[in-house]
Formats: C-alpha cells, sequence, structure tokens
C-alpha cells in the first residue's frame, strides 16, 4: 500500500492522517518496519500540527505558586521572606497584586517556579538584577501622570519593569542601564542640584518619541552649512517661526521635539546623535520665550554640527542658566570648551558677529533700533532683545520685545 506520509497543513490533512494512523494501530505492524516508522513520523506530524492549532496556554502563576506551596507544605508565613510582607502574600496569593519583577525572582530562585509561568511569557527570561540603579528613585508618580508609562497600583513595586518599558522604546539595550548618561561625559552643561533619575527619564522618553517617528529623510554629517543656518534664523520672521523650524529640520533628517522638563532637571535641551545616526534635539521650553527658544534651538544645533559626528556618542544636556557663571572654569574634559564653542557658534550664527559689533546697539537699545536691526537681518526682534539683555545683565530691558507666551502653543 502506498504511504500516506505527507505534510499537514489543513484540516483534510489532519483528518487523513488520523485515519491512516488508525488503520497502523489496529494492525499487527511489530514485524514491519516500515510501518512502524510510518507510525512515528505520523504521529509527529500530527502532535506539531495541533500544537500549533492549539497551543496549551501557560498554568496560571498563583496556582503555580499554590501548587509548589503544596509540593513543598509550605504556608503563606513561609512566602513572606519571598514576595516581602504578610499584606503583600495575601494580595498575590488573592490575585489583588500583580507579581513584582522582584518577586518574580525571588519565586523563580526559591521555589524554581518556571519563568515563563510566572511572567505569562512563553519562552520568557527573567531580566538579570542591576546593582547600580535603585528604580525606585525614578519620578514615577508624574511619569505616569505624563503617560510616559502606564498608571497602576503599586508604582515602586514594578518601578523596574516599567521603567524597562520604557527603555524598551528607545530601542536601547535595557540591561545597559543607563550608561548613555551616568557615564562622565564631555557634553554637559549641568546643574549641580539635578535629579539625575528625573535626568535619565526625561533623555528616555525623548530618545524614545523619535524612535516612534521616524523621519523620511536621514541625517548625515554635511547638511548644517552657512546656508542652512541663514535659511533657519530667518524662519523666525515668521509668527510661526518655531512650527516652521520644526517642519524645515526635520526635513534634513533632525528631530526637533518639545518635552517639558521634569523637576529638579534644571534642563533647557539636549542633543545627541543614536548609535544609527539618528540626530535628536530636545528642548523644555521652560521659559516661554522667543529669545530664549531661538537661542537654545541654535546652541543645540552647535553641538550636532561641532561635536556630534557619526559614531560619536556624547549627550549634551544643557542647564543655560549656567551660562551667567564664570566660564573660566575648566576640568580634564573640556566641557567648558565644548559649550563655549556651542555659545559663540549660536550667536554668531543668529546675528553675524562683525553685523553685532558694528552696531553698537547694546550701547543705546532702543525699541526702534532694535526693530531697524531685525528688518535689517530678516529676524526676529526677539533675538535681538535676547541678546541685549544678556550683554547688559539687564532682563528687565526690552521685555515687550522676547516674545513671551508665542512657543509652546506652536508645539501643541
Amino acid at each position: 500500500m502506498e504511504s500516506s506520509i505527507r505534510p499537514i497543513r489543513t484540516e483534510e490533512d489532519h483528518k487523513v492522517a488520523l485515519s491512516r494512523i488508525k488503520v497502523l494501530m489496529d494492525a499487527d505492524i511489530e514485524k514491519d518496519a516500515l510501518k512502524k516508522n510510518e507510525l512515528d513520523i505520523l504521529g509527529d506530524l500530527v502532535a506539531h500540527y495541533e500544537a500549533q492549532l492549539f497551543p496549551i496556554d501557560l498554568p496560571n502563576s498563583i496556582d503555580a505558586i499554590r501548587f509548589r506551596m503544596e509540593q513543598e507544605g509550605l504556608s503563606s508565613r513561609d512566602l513572606i521572606p519571598i514576595i516581602g510582607s504578610r499584606s503583600k502574600v495575601s494580595e498575590v496569593l488573592s490575585g489583588k497584586r500583580n507579581l513584582s519583577l522582584k518577586m518574580i525572582r525571588a519565586l523563580h530562585e526559591h521555589l524554581k517556579i518556571p519563568a515563563e509561568v510566572l511572567l505569562k511569557e512563553p519562552g520568557g527570561a527573567i531580566p538579570q538584577p542591576n546593582q547600580f540603579i535603585d528604580w525606585s528613585k525614578f519620578p514615577l508618580v508624574e511619569m505616569a501622570n505624563r503617560e510616559w508609562i502606564p498608571k497602576k497600583k503599586n508604582l515602586k513595586d514594578h518601578a523596574e519593569e516599567l521603567i524597562r518599558h520604557l527603555i524598551e522604546r528607545t530601542g536601547l539595550s535595557p540591561d545597559a542601564l543607563p550608561e548613555i548618561l551616568c557615564r562622565e561625559n564631555s557634553g554637559s552643561r549641568q546643574n549641580a542640584k539635578v535629579d539625575v533619575y528625573a535626568l535619565q527619564a526625561w533623555c528616555y522618553e525623548l530618545i524614545a518619541r523619535a524612535k516612534e517617528s521616524p523621519l523620511t529623510v536621514s541625517y548625515s554629517d554635511n547638511v548644517i552649512t552657512p546656508e542652512f543656518t541663514q535659511n533657519l534664523v530667518r524662519l523666525s520672521w515668521s509668527d510661526n517661526g518655531p512650527r516652521l523650524a520644526k517642519d524645515y529640520l526635520e526635513s534634513r533628517g533632525i528631530h526637533l521635539i518639545w518635552l517639558p522638563h521634569l523637576p529638579r532637571t534644571h534642563l533647557d535641551g539636549v542633543a545627541l546623535r543614536l548609535s544609527d545616526g539618528i540626530a535628536v534635539i530636545g528642548l523644555t521650553l521652560r521659559y516661554d520665550r522667543l529669545d530664549n527658544f531661538w537661542f537654545c534651538l541654535f546652541h543645540e544645533l552647535a553641538h550636532l554640527a561641532l561635536h556630534l559626528k557619526s559614531g560619536t556618542n556624547e549627550v549634551f544636556v544643557d542647564d543655560l542658566s549656567l551660562r551667567r557663571v564664570s566660564a573660566s572654569v575648566d576640568n580634564k574634559h573640556g566641557t567648558v570648551d565644548k559649550e563655549l564653542q556651542a555659545d559663540e557658534w549660536a550667536q554668531n550664527a543668529l546675528i553675524p558677529e562683525e553685523t553685532w559689533d558694528r552696531s553698537k546697539i547694546w550701547e543705546k537699545p532702543t525699541p526702534s533700533a532694535v526693530t531697524t536691526l531685525a528688518h535689517q537681518l530678516e529676524i526676529h526682534p526677539a533675538i535681538i532683545a535676547g541678546r541685549i539683555r544678556r550683554k547688559r545683565g539687564n532682563y528687565r530691558l526690552l521685555t515687550h520685545y522676547v516674545g513671551a507666551g508665542l512657543v509652546r502653543s506652536q508645539f501643541c
């Protein structure tokens, strides 16, 4: 008789195979090696097909815990060192509290419950703990309120898995936490009082948003030219300049993302390149003024132009209020030099140095002088007013010319 062995891809194939198996099992095939082999192969094919069609669900994690307790003769009190407290044990066993990653590690280690059962994920593996991070120090409540992480009960208990999920959105390795910011790098003008965990959270959300909104154009090192900067600064002449600037940059492969700062980050802007070459500028707009927007934007753009070439993995984190501090301090990484370079590049790109020096406008900063120079350069008066205020150290000057309250609304 012709062999019935063939692939099982349909329900009809499945019925034919089962019928042939019944025939073989009813026959005396002990001395027929070919038929015995046929039966074994058909059995494997049917098992494979049924496993795909009718997958076996993983056992419930709570049922698995209770089963191991019964096997080992354990009481709920015996789980306190593993789960954390009597109330937590009670809530877990009653299904009122989800297992945290910390609990899952302990249950896997002490009760030998498979990781995939506890994670409710076929083939799932428990990530190794990171001894250098206190996950509970991330600003979890604020992050949940902003919908950066899911809102849920017992945020601190679930801090690790929530932050790991955020980092997975960035495309960075969750087990390489958080070297992108923890290393000493030459790209920080950073307040000494900054909350490093809040700063990390902000940067991760920034990168995640860039990754989740890919641009149609790739960034390259030769994009930022004198013509590029001239075209960009002239967009400031329009009332919609910030919005136009975003469109202009993104059409050339540069993400420009507004992300309000978190408390205790003292942050104005960030410039970075990802490993795949993506260029990102993040602005907090903590001061909603046109003069502040244009200088912050060009300062971060300077880092892209001068310091963030292909293959560079520095992150420039800037609190621009520190420009008021003496820039004469040096350190082994040359931080101040790079920040001063970015300041000078931004100032010259916004207002050419020769024009600024020749105008002497800061000596008699009248509104008419500001508007006249703005018309001459075809830029917004706020850029000139902001430079004058900084030059004279008087931030009460020209308050009606800095464009207060005109930026954030363009990014909403």
